[in-house]
């Protein structure tokens, strides 16, 4: 068995398929969403390890879970070895690096699924209507709950949303690539008063921010315009004080090609391994990434958030 096998691994996939397997029980699409690779050739390498006898499945409703096949005796001693090797043999795949980090992401999202299903059936709080209740009113009522700090606007247009920071911030440093739009934005911060709001003319991975000047760095669905996504994380966090944090709101990586003609994107958006990546990188701490809302019109967008700390 043990020779079959060793030659059935061969193959860079089905070790990391095998040892993901050996650490979980998981779906083809969680497995997809791991390796990042096609359902098909997913499926076919399962498909040959089932074959072998090194994997089993389950099928509960609609959903089939592949997990490593549970033996005994001289086989369970075989299968040990063989994984002993594996986990060797993994340091030389550069992929299976981050499989350990992109499989807790994905059982992360199994709980909060679960989690979703069962607040669903708890109450229908937030899904009725009543007079006065919006969304709008909520972000009002927080954004002034907000301690007073100076904020980088990072990516900011016209300012729209440097504008609300500016209600409660200490000063919001809003910085943008366009002169057309740092002029508009400081037209409307001179109509609308707001001395604590400064517009900046300035690349997002060449900031003219000084090191250490802000509490805050929030970027806005503007990480995709940059040529260089992690330069400017990296950015971000030289212009952030010691216990500073960053926040960014961006879009979850898609296939919807237009996007770059219609909205000059340079990336289709990111996935949360990707940020968390730029993040630890850049040496951000106590990161958290999650993915916040989905378009309910075609091609339906999702929107994904991440947020991280330097050191104190």
């Amino acid at each position: 068995m043990l020779l079959k096998s060793l030659r059935l691994l061969g193959d860079a996939t089905r070790v990391r398929l095998l040892l993901l397997l050996e650490r979980e029980e998981l779906s083809v699409a969680e497995l997809q969403e791991v390796l990042a690779k096609g359902q098909s050739q997913i499926s076919t390498h399962l498909s040959q390890l089932k074959q072998a006898g090194l994997v089993e499945d389950r099928r509960t409703g609609k959903n089939i879970f592949y997990r490593l096949k549970t033996v005994s005796g001289a086989e369970s001693k075989a299968v040990s070895q063989l994984l002993s090797l594996l986990r060797q043999t993994a340091t030389e795949i550069p992929e299976a690096e981050q499989d350990p980090q992109a499989l807790r992401l994905v059982m992360n999202k199994r709980r909060d699924r679960m989690r979703s299903y069962f607040d669903a059936l708890a109450g229908r709080f937030g899904r009725s209507y009543l007079p006065g209740r919006s969304w709008q009113g909520l972000a009002e009522v927080l954004l002034r709950l907000m301690p007073e700090m100076i904020v980088a606007d990072l990516g900011a247009g016209e300012g729209t949303f440097s504008q609300l920071l500016a209600l409660r911030a200490k000063t919001v440093i809003a910085v943008d690539n366009s002169e057309k739009m740092v002029a508009v934005g400081k037209e409307m911060a001179r109509a609308q008063r707001l001395k604590n709001l400064e517009f900046r003319l300035g690349d997002l991975e060449s900031l003219p921010i000084r090191d250490a000047e802000v509490d805050l760095a929030f970027f806005s669905q503007a990480l995709h315009h940059a040529q260089h996504p992690q330069i400017a994380v990296a950015e971000a966090r030289r212009i952030l004080k010691p216990g500073g944090r960053i926040a960014i709101l961006d879009l979850v990586r898609h296939q919807f090609e237009e996007a770059r003609e219609l909205y000059a994107d340079v990336w289709l958006g990111f996935t949360e391994l990707e940020l968390q990546r730029f993040l630890k990188k850049a040496g951000f701490r106590s990161i958290y990434t999650a993915v916040v809302h989905r378009e309910p019109d075609p091609p339906h967008f999702e929107t994904i958030c991440a947020l991280a700390e330097t050191s104190s």
